[in-house]
Protein backbone atom coordinates (compact mmCIF):
# COMPACT_ATOMS: atom_id res chain seq x y z
CA UNK A 1 0.00 0.00 0.00
CA UNK A 2 0.89 3.54 -0.57
CA UNK A 3 2.36 6.03 1.70
CA UNK A 4 -0.42 8.12 2.16
CA UNK A 5 -2.59 4.81 2.95
CA UNK A 6 0.09 4.08 5.79
CA UNK A 7 -0.01 7.97 6.97
CA UNK A 8 -4.06 7.68 6.68
CA UNK A 9 -3.91 4.62 9.06
CA UNK A 10 -1.94 6.39 11.65
CA UNK A 11 -4.05 9.41 11.98
CA UNK A 12 -7.16 6.67 12.23
CA UNK A 13 -5.45 4.98 14.93
CA UNK A 14 -4.35 7.88 17.09
CA UNK A 15 -7.33 9.78 16.16
CA UNK A 16 -8.88 6.81 18.22
CA UNK A 17 -6.70 5.91 21.05
CA UNK A 18 -4.20 9.07 21.29
CA UNK A 19 -6.62 11.90 20.54
CA UNK A 20 -8.42 14.47 22.33
CA UNK A 21 -10.26 13.64 26.07
CA UNK A 22 -14.07 13.13 25.29
CA UNK A 23 -15.17 12.91 28.40
CA UNK A 24 -18.89 12.67 27.34
CA UNK A 25 -18.84 9.26 26.13
CA UNK A 26 -21.23 7.13 27.45
CA UNK A 27 -20.11 3.91 29.59
CA UNK A 28 -16.94 2.19 30.05
CA UNK A 29 -16.20 0.30 27.30
CA UNK A 30 -16.84 3.23 24.94
CA UNK A 31 -13.69 4.93 26.29
CA UNK A 32 -10.29 4.93 26.00
CA UNK A 33 -7.79 3.89 28.19
CA UNK A 34 -7.26 7.27 29.32
CA UNK A 35 -10.71 8.39 30.06
CA UNK A 36 -11.01 5.36 32.34
CA UNK A 37 -8.18 6.45 34.06
CA UNK A 38 -9.36 9.96 34.24
CA UNK A 39 -13.00 8.77 35.38
CA UNK A 40 -11.50 6.30 38.12
CA UNK A 41 -9.55 8.71 39.50
CA UNK A 42 -12.63 11.67 39.70
CA UNK A 43 -14.86 8.67 41.01
CA UNK A 44 -12.09 7.59 43.22
CA UNK A 45 -11.94 10.73 44.94
CA UNK A 46 -15.71 11.64 45.08
CA UNK A 47 -16.40 7.83 47.00
CA UNK A 48 -13.55 8.00 49.08
CA UNK A 49 -14.31 11.91 50.31
CA UNK A 50 -17.99 10.76 51.13
CA UNK A 51 -17.09 7.60 52.71
CA UNK A 52 -14.10 9.60 55.25
CA UNK A 53 -17.56 12.09 55.71
CA UNK A 54 -19.79 8.98 56.54
CA UNK A 55 -17.15 7.29 59.00
CA UNK A 56 -16.77 10.66 61.15
CA UNK A 57 -20.85 11.47 61.08
CA UNK A 58 -21.41 7.69 62.56
CA UNK A 59 -18.14 8.37 65.10
CA UNK A 60 -19.91 11.95 65.93
CA UNK A 61 -22.90 10.72 66.56
CA UNK A 62 -21.85 7.72 68.75
CA UNK A 63 -20.77 10.21 70.86
CA UNK A 64 -22.93 12.75 70.77
CA UNK A 65 -25.79 10.54 71.41
CA UNK A 66 -28.97 13.45 71.44
CA UNK A 67 -31.04 13.96 68.62
CA UNK A 68 -29.86 17.54 67.71
CA UNK A 69 -26.28 16.76 67.74
CA UNK A 70 -26.89 13.78 65.34
CA UNK A 71 -28.95 15.80 62.90
CA UNK A 72 -26.45 18.57 63.61
CA UNK A 73 -23.59 16.67 62.52
CA UNK A 74 -25.47 15.32 59.96
CA UNK A 75 -25.67 18.56 57.88
CA UNK A 76 -22.43 19.64 58.34
CA UNK A 77 -21.74 16.30 56.58
CA UNK A 78 -24.35 16.87 54.16
CA UNK A 79 -22.99 20.11 53.55
CA UNK A 80 -19.24 19.79 53.49
CA UNK A 81 -19.57 16.60 51.51
CA UNK A 82 -21.72 18.67 48.44
CA UNK A 83 -18.71 21.08 49.02
CA UNK A 84 -15.70 19.00 48.43
CA UNK A 85 -17.75 17.44 45.51
CA UNK A 86 -18.17 20.58 43.98
CA UNK A 87 -14.75 21.73 44.51
CA UNK A 88 -12.99 18.58 42.98
CA UNK A 89 -15.44 18.72 39.95
CA UNK A 90 -14.17 21.81 39.24
CA UNK A 91 -10.47 21.51 39.36
CA UNK A 92 -10.47 17.85 37.34
CA UNK A 93 -12.75 19.31 34.69
CA UNK A 94 -12.69 21.56 31.85
CA UNK A 95 -10.03 22.80 28.92
CA UNK A 96 -7.20 23.19 31.69
CA UNK A 97 -4.76 20.31 33.22
CA UNK A 98 -6.87 18.91 36.38
CA UNK A 99 -5.64 20.15 39.43
CA UNK A 100 -4.98 23.82 37.85
CA UNK A 101 -8.55 25.30 37.20
CA UNK A 102 -9.80 28.17 38.88
CA UNK A 103 -12.11 27.99 41.50
CA UNK A 104 -15.29 30.00 42.56
CA UNK A 105 -13.37 31.10 46.38
CA UNK A 106 -17.09 31.23 47.20
CA UNK A 107 -16.89 27.53 47.65
CA UNK A 108 -13.72 27.51 49.98
CA UNK A 109 -15.30 30.36 52.08
CA UNK A 110 -18.08 28.36 52.79
CA UNK A 111 -15.97 25.08 53.66
CA UNK A 112 -13.96 27.66 56.28
CA UNK A 113 -17.06 28.89 57.18
CA UNK A 114 -18.32 25.63 58.02
CA UNK A 115 -15.26 24.56 59.85
CA UNK A 116 -15.31 27.27 62.37
CA UNK A 117 -18.82 26.77 62.96
CA UNK A 118 -17.78 23.02 64.11
CA UNK A 119 -14.79 24.48 66.26
CA UNK A 120 -17.20 26.69 68.08
CA UNK A 121 -19.60 24.28 68.81
CA UNK A 122 -16.56 21.46 69.54
CA UNK A 123 -15.36 23.93 72.29
CA UNK A 124 -18.48 23.21 74.61
CA UNK A 125 -17.89 18.81 74.05
CA UNK A 126 -15.54 16.25 75.28
CA UNK A 127 -11.83 16.20 73.47
CA UNK A 128 -13.27 12.70 71.64
CA UNK A 129 -16.28 14.34 70.40
CA UNK A 130 -14.17 17.82 69.71
CA UNK A 131 -11.55 15.70 67.41
CA UNK A 132 -14.22 14.39 65.68
CA UNK A 133 -16.19 17.17 64.86
CA UNK A 134 -13.27 19.70 64.28
CA UNK A 135 -11.66 16.41 61.95
CA UNK A 136 -14.77 16.79 59.77
CA UNK A 137 -14.07 20.60 58.59
CA UNK A 138 -10.18 20.33 58.51
CA UNK A 139 -10.50 17.03 56.49
CA UNK A 140 -13.06 18.61 53.90
CA UNK A 141 -10.64 21.56 53.72
CA UNK A 142 -7.50 19.30 53.21
CA UNK A 143 -9.19 17.75 50.33
CA UNK A 144 -10.35 20.36 48.70
CA UNK A 145 -7.04 22.08 48.84
CA UNK A 146 -5.49 19.50 47.35
CA UNK A 147 -7.52 19.51 44.31
CA UNK A 148 -6.07 23.07 43.54
CA UNK A 149 -2.90 23.90 42.04
CA UNK A 150 -2.03 26.53 45.15
CA UNK A 151 0.31 25.68 48.03
CA UNK A 152 -0.31 28.78 49.43
CA UNK A 153 -4.21 27.64 49.82
CA UNK A 154 -2.82 23.75 51.18
CA UNK A 155 -0.99 25.35 53.87
CA UNK A 156 -3.43 27.63 54.72
CA UNK A 157 -6.05 24.82 55.08
CA UNK A 158 -3.65 22.84 57.37
CA UNK A 159 -2.65 25.81 59.69
CA UNK A 160 -7.24 26.43 59.89
CA UNK A 161 -7.16 22.67 61.13
CA UNK A 162 -4.57 22.65 63.62
CA UNK A 163 -5.61 26.29 64.67
CA UNK A 164 -9.08 24.61 64.94
CA UNK A 165 -8.07 21.31 66.73
CA UNK A 166 -6.09 23.22 68.81
CA UNK A 167 -8.74 25.55 70.16
CA UNK A 168 -11.62 22.73 70.54
CA UNK A 169 -9.14 20.27 72.60
CA UNK A 170 -6.50 22.28 74.18
CA UNK A 171 -4.39 19.22 73.14
CA UNK A 172 -0.99 18.91 71.55
CA UNK A 173 -1.11 15.68 70.51
CA UNK A 174 -4.83 15.71 69.34
CA UNK A 175 -3.91 18.70 67.08
CA UNK A 176 -0.67 17.31 65.75
CA UNK A 177 -3.27 14.19 64.72
CA UNK A 178 -5.19 16.87 63.36
CA UNK A 179 -2.70 18.47 61.19
CA UNK A 180 -1.46 14.82 60.28
CA UNK A 181 -4.67 13.92 58.73
CA UNK A 182 -5.04 16.84 57.04
CA UNK A 183 -1.35 17.06 55.31
CA UNK A 184 -2.35 13.63 54.37
CA UNK A 185 -5.55 14.28 52.46
CA UNK A 186 -4.38 17.15 50.58
CA UNK A 187 -1.35 15.25 49.55
CA UNK A 188 -3.90 12.21 48.63
CA UNK A 189 -5.70 14.17 46.54
CA UNK A 190 -2.88 16.72 45.28
CA UNK A 191 -0.92 13.08 44.15
CA UNK A 192 -3.64 11.80 42.25
CA UNK A 193 -4.45 14.84 40.11
CA UNK A 194 -0.62 15.31 39.26
CA UNK A 195 -0.84 11.39 38.32
CA UNK A 196 -3.67 12.06 36.31
CA UNK A 197 -2.23 15.17 34.65
CA UNK A 198 1.22 13.36 33.64
CA UNK A 199 -0.61 10.18 31.75
CA UNK A 200 -2.58 13.03 30.20
CA UNK A 201 -0.06 15.01 29.27
CA UNK A 202 1.95 11.68 27.75
CA UNK A 203 -1.29 10.89 26.18
CA UNK A 204 -1.33 14.22 24.26
CA UNK A 205 2.73 13.65 23.45
CA UNK A 206 2.23 10.11 22.05
CA UNK A 207 -0.43 12.20 19.65
CA UNK A 208 1.74 15.01 18.57
CA UNK A 209 4.45 11.75 17.75
CA UNK A 210 2.12 10.28 16.10
CA UNK A 211 1.17 13.29 13.92
CA UNK A 212 5.27 14.06 13.35
CA UNK A 213 5.54 10.00 11.90
CA UNK A 214 2.94 11.44 9.54
CA UNK A 215 4.62 14.61 8.64
CA UNK A 216 7.84 12.51 8.34
CA UNK A 217 6.31 9.65 6.02
CA UNK A 218 4.80 12.57 3.60
CA UNK A 219 8.33 14.52 3.57
CA UNK A 220 9.35 11.17 2.57
CA UNK A 221 6.99 10.30 -0.40
CA UNK A 222 7.74 13.83 -1.60
CA UNK A 223 11.52 12.68 -2.00
CA UNK A 224 10.51 10.01 -3.82
CA UNK A 225 8.22 12.01 -6.13
CA UNK A 226 11.15 14.30 -6.47
CA UNK A 227 13.40 11.98 -7.09
CA UNK A 228 11.51 10.09 -9.59
CA UNK A 229 9.91 12.61 -11.76
CA UNK A 230 12.66 15.27 -11.14
CA UNK A 231 14.77 13.57 -12.88
CA UNK A 232 12.57 12.36 -15.95
CA UNK A 233 11.09 15.81 -16.22
CA UNK A 234 15.10 17.34 -15.93
CA UNK A 235 15.93 14.58 -19.02
CA UNK A 236 12.57 15.43 -21.11
CA UNK A 237 13.60 19.38 -20.84
CA UNK A 238 17.00 18.60 -22.09
CA UNK A 239 16.16 16.69 -24.85
CA UNK A 240 13.16 18.87 -25.88
CA UNK A 241 15.44 21.60 -25.66
CA UNK A 242 17.89 19.78 -28.16
CA UNK A 243 15.01 18.38 -30.14
CA UNK A 244 13.55 22.13 -30.84
CA UNK A 245 17.13 23.39 -31.77
CA UNK A 246 18.25 20.37 -34.27
CA UNK A 247 14.48 21.02 -35.74
CA UNK A 248 14.92 24.88 -36.32
CA UNK A 249 18.61 23.95 -38.01
CA UNK A 250 16.58 21.38 -40.21
CA UNK A 251 18.45 18.17 -39.13
CA UNK A 252 17.10 14.86 -39.97
CA UNK A 253 18.03 13.56 -36.19
CA UNK A 254 15.15 15.73 -34.90
CA UNK A 255 12.49 12.70 -35.15
CA UNK A 256 14.82 10.60 -33.43
CA UNK A 257 15.85 13.22 -30.37
CA UNK A 258 11.34 13.34 -30.38
CA UNK A 259 11.23 9.76 -30.36
CA UNK A 260 13.45 9.60 -27.18
CA UNK A 261 11.37 12.34 -25.30
CA UNK A 262 8.61 10.14 -25.81
CA UNK A 263 10.41 6.96 -24.55
CA UNK A 264 11.52 8.96 -21.34
CA UNK A 265 7.88 10.46 -20.56
CA UNK A 266 6.42 6.53 -20.87
CA UNK A 267 9.34 5.88 -18.38
CA UNK A 268 8.29 8.55 -16.21
CA UNK A 269 5.04 7.74 -16.40
CA UNK A 270 5.87 3.85 -15.34
CA UNK A 271 8.06 4.82 -12.34
CA UNK A 272 5.18 7.33 -11.49
CA UNK A 273 2.28 4.39 -11.50
CA UNK A 274 4.88 2.18 -9.28
CA UNK A 275 5.40 4.98 -6.67
CA UNK A 276 1.79 5.79 -6.44
CA UNK A 277 1.02 1.90 -6.24
CA UNK A 278 3.82 1.30 -3.52
CA UNK A 279 5.71 -1.13 -6.31
CA UNK A 280 8.83 1.34 -6.34
CA UNK A 281 12.17 -0.73 -5.38
CA UNK A 282 12.18 -0.42 -1.37
CA UNK A 283 14.98 -0.17 1.38
CA UNK A 284 14.78 -3.12 3.49
CA UNK A 285 16.31 -0.73 6.25
CA UNK A 286 14.64 2.37 5.88
CA UNK A 287 11.17 0.08 5.78
CA UNK A 288 11.84 -1.20 9.14
CA UNK A 289 12.80 2.01 10.81
CA UNK A 290 9.82 3.49 9.32
CA UNK A 291 7.67 0.56 10.65
CA UNK A 292 8.65 0.46 14.17
CA UNK A 293 8.10 4.50 13.79
CA UNK A 294 4.99 3.94 13.27
CA UNK A 295 3.49 1.83 15.15
CA UNK A 296 5.15 2.84 18.20
CA UNK A 297 3.65 6.54 17.71
CA UNK A 298 0.21 4.69 17.67
CA UNK A 299 1.14 3.48 21.60
CA UNK A 300 2.13 -0.46 19.47
CA UNK A 301 5.22 -1.92 21.17
CA UNK A 302 7.46 -2.83 18.25
CA UNK A 303 10.82 -4.20 16.81
CA UNK A 304 12.35 -5.34 14.15
CA UNK A 305 15.03 -7.97 13.43
CA UNK A 306 15.80 -9.39 9.84
CA UNK A 307 19.25 -10.26 10.27
CA UNK A 308 20.62 -13.03 8.03
CA UNK A 309 18.38 -12.09 5.28
CA UNK A 310 19.55 -12.94 1.93
CA UNK A 311 19.99 -9.46 0.29
CA UNK A 312 18.17 -10.89 -2.72
CA UNK A 313 15.15 -11.23 -0.57
CA UNK A 314 15.05 -7.62 0.61
CA UNK A 315 12.95 -5.78 -0.98
CA UNK A 316 10.33 -8.37 -1.07
CA UNK A 317 10.34 -8.80 2.58
CA UNK A 318 10.00 -4.60 2.75
CA UNK A 319 6.96 -4.71 0.97
CA UNK A 320 5.45 -7.73 2.69
CA UNK A 321 6.58 -5.69 5.71
CA UNK A 322 4.86 -2.48 5.07
CA UNK A 323 1.40 -4.50 4.17
CA UNK A 324 1.46 -6.21 7.57
CA UNK A 325 2.23 -3.28 9.08
CA UNK A 326 -0.42 -1.12 7.51
CA UNK A 327 -2.84 -3.92 8.57
CA UNK A 328 -2.10 -3.64 11.45
CA UNK A 329 -2.23 -0.12 12.24
CA UNK A 330 -5.70 0.11 10.02
CA UNK A 331 -7.95 -3.09 11.26
CA UNK A 332 -5.70 -4.62 14.38
CA UNK A 333 -6.69 -4.18 18.10
CA UNK A 334 -2.38 -5.32 18.87
CA UNK A 335 -0.34 -3.89 21.32
CA UNK A 336 2.48 -5.79 20.61
CA UNK A 337 4.27 -6.49 17.16
CA UNK A 338 7.82 -8.34 16.21
CA UNK A 339 8.97 -8.88 13.26
CA UNK A 340 11.71 -11.55 13.20
CA UNK A 341 13.83 -13.94 10.59
CA UNK A 342 14.39 -17.25 11.05
CA UNK A 343 14.33 -20.86 9.39
CA UNK A 344 13.98 -18.62 5.82
CA UNK A 345 11.09 -16.61 6.90
CA UNK A 346 10.20 -13.80 7.58
CA UNK A 347 7.47 -13.27 9.57
CA UNK A 348 5.50 -10.56 11.29
CA UNK A 349 3.13 -11.42 14.70
CA UNK A 350 1.11 -9.18 16.33
CA UNK A 351 -1.18 -10.21 19.49
CA UNK A 352 -4.13 -8.63 18.01
CA UNK A 353 -7.38 -10.61 18.21
CA UNK A 354 -8.02 -13.48 14.80
CA UNK A 355 -10.79 -11.93 13.56
CA UNK A 356 -8.93 -7.87 13.52
CA UNK A 357 -7.18 -8.13 10.27
CA UNK A 358 -9.42 -7.81 7.26
CA UNK A 359 -9.03 -9.58 4.24
CA UNK A 360 -7.05 -8.31 1.78
CA UNK A 361 -7.87 -6.18 -0.74
CA UNK A 362 -6.94 -5.25 -4.50
CA UNK A 363 -3.46 -3.81 -3.22
CA UNK A 364 -3.46 -6.22 0.00
CA UNK A 365 -1.78 -9.07 0.98
CA UNK A 366 -4.17 -11.34 -1.72
CA UNK A 367 -2.49 -9.37 -4.73
CA UNK A 368 1.00 -9.29 -2.62
CA UNK A 369 0.75 -13.22 -2.63
CA UNK A 370 0.41 -13.47 -6.35
CA UNK A 371 2.92 -11.45 -6.89
CA UNK A 372 5.48 -12.79 -5.02
CA UNK A 373 4.70 -16.46 -6.27
CA UNK A 374 6.23 -16.50 -9.07
CA UNK A 375 9.64 -16.08 -7.19
CA UNK A 376 8.91 -19.04 -5.26
CA UNK A 377 8.10 -17.71 -2.36
CA UNK A 378 4.91 -18.31 -0.36
CA UNK A 379 3.27 -15.61 1.73
CA UNK A 380 0.64 -17.44 4.71
CA UNK A 381 -1.74 -15.53 7.01
CA UNK A 382 -3.96 -16.43 9.87
CA UNK A 383 -4.56 -16.60 13.50
CA UNK A 384 -1.56 -18.22 15.74
CA UNK A 385 -3.08 -21.28 17.54
CA UNK A 386 -1.15 -19.14 20.57
CA UNK A 387 -3.44 -16.20 19.80
CA UNK A 388 -2.40 -12.85 17.85
CA UNK A 389 -2.21 -12.60 14.14
CA UNK A 390 0.86 -13.92 11.71
CA UNK A 391 1.75 -13.40 8.35
CA UNK A 392 4.66 -15.30 7.22
CA UNK A 393 6.84 -14.97 3.98
CA UNK A 394 8.53 -18.68 3.57
CA UNK A 395 11.67 -18.01 1.09
CA UNK A 396 12.36 -20.09 -1.61
CA UNK A 397 15.65 -22.24 -2.26
CA UNK A 398 17.42 -19.16 -4.61
CA UNK A 399 16.60 -15.33 -4.34
CA UNK A 400 14.28 -13.65 -6.97
CA UNK A 401 16.59 -13.79 -10.46
CA UNK A 402 19.66 -15.60 -8.90
CA UNK A 403 18.80 -18.83 -10.72
CA UNK A 404 19.96 -22.28 -9.74
CA UNK A 405 23.53 -22.37 -8.23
Amino acid sequence: MSVVSRSSAVVDRSAREAGTLLPGLPGWTGRSDVERVELYTRGSLYVVAWFLLAMAALSSAALLRTTSGVVGVLAAVLLCGVLVTVVVRAATRGPEPPGTGRLPWSLLGSLVAVHLGLVAWATSLGAQAATTLVMIGAGSLGWAAGAVDDRRLRWAAVVLGVAGAYVATGSVFLTAYVGGVVLFFAFTVMSSLWLLRVIIELDRARGSQAALAVAEERLRFSRDVHDVLGRQLSVIAVQSELAATLSRRGDPRTAEKILEVRATAHEALREARELARGYRPLDLEQELEGAVSLLRSAGIDADADLSGLPDAWHEPAARVVREAVTNVLRHSDARRVRIRYAERSVVVVDDGSAGSVAAGDGSGLATLRDDLAPLGARLHSGPRADGGFEVRLALAGTGPGEGDR
